[in-house]
């Protein structure tokens, strides 16, 4: 079966009712565990951004508290679930936030950066993905961003 377009898509989900378009929902999140993660962001998380954002920096913690000392693996891990959270905001300065707060543990942590050239082309990859982010929000917070990340290099 070949997907329909978004376009395509939009047209229908407005011709439907109420009752259909919440069947309609339901059913999208019983399929797949990144549409209800979605969902529940929606519904009880978009209207806090900032505690979607202390939430996501409180878990971040408590992962590189149960590793000190975190291997490849478990970087990867936390760097793959902080990526998939950070689709559901569109509010770039609290992916920035996030980002940055995830790079302060990391440095902070009893984990060799410099030591490995995987763990520091994972470091600097958030760093870049922080710069990518920042151009597009405002000129004052573009240069706050700037001295943060100038900090955290390497």
């Amino acid at each position: 079966m070949k997907a329909a377009s978004i376009a395509e898509l939009k047209k229908e989900l407005l011709r439907l009712d109420h009752s259909d378009l919440l069947d309609a929902c339901l059913r999208l999140a019983r399929f797949k565990k990144d549409n209800k993660e979605l969902l529940t962001y929606l519904l009880f998380l978009a209207h806090d951004e900032q505690g979607f954002v202390n939430s996501l920096c409180k878990e971040i913690d408590e992962q590189f508290a149960l590793t000190p000392n975190a291997h490849k693996k478990t970087v990867r891990k936390v760097i793959r679930w902080m990526n998939k959270c950070l689709r559901f905001t569109k509010v770039k300065d609290s992916e920035v936030q996030v980002r940055l707060h995830f790079c302060e543990v990391l440095r902070s942590s009893d984990t060799a950066i410099e030591s490995s050239k995987v763990m520091t082309n994972m470091y600097t990859g958030q760093l870049k993905k922080i710069r990518t982010v920042v151009e597009k929000l405002h000129e004052d917070v573009q240069r706050e961003v700037e001295r943060e990340v100038q900090k955290l290099e390497l």
